[in-house]
């Protein structure tokens, strides 16, 4: 929802990073489980694996990106003492930046597997 120009942030806006973060966990390692139970060559594997981890990644940059922005542009603060309406919206503004750059750093590690492993056994 836009108010004056700029999103208005909610539970949804908070937990849209973590949750890319859970859908590459649960692609990754049920794929990964899935084409290494018959041992075959798994390169088509960490092929998609590849592709998939870059458009998550992709995804969460431009929610860490637009809530960064957000919360520079409209005063930011580390602290919020205050019960307003804009208080709130600083706050899950910030909140949604700091867990959109934990879930990028946790779907960075969780790939790092298709890496160093290249084959099944």
């Amino acid at each position: 929802m836009q108010v004056f120009g700029k999103t208005q942030d909610n539970l949804w806006t908070l937990i849209a990073a973590p949750a890319i973060w859970g859908f590459h966990f649960l692609f990754s390692y049920f794929l990964a489980a899935y084409r290494c139970a018959p041992n075959d060559d798994i390169f088509g594997t960490r092929a998609a694996i590849a592709v998939v981890t870059v458009i998550c990644l992709l995804l969460i940059l431009l929610i860490a990106r637009r809530a960064g922005r957000e919360w520079r542009t409209y005063g930011g603060a580390y602290r919020n003492d205050q019960a307003t309406d804009n208080a709130r919206e600083r706050f899950l503004e910030f909140s949604t930046l700091l867990l959109a750059a934990l879930s990028f750093v946790a779907v960075v590690f969780e790939t790092l597997p298709i890496f160093v492993f290249w084959d099944c056994r």
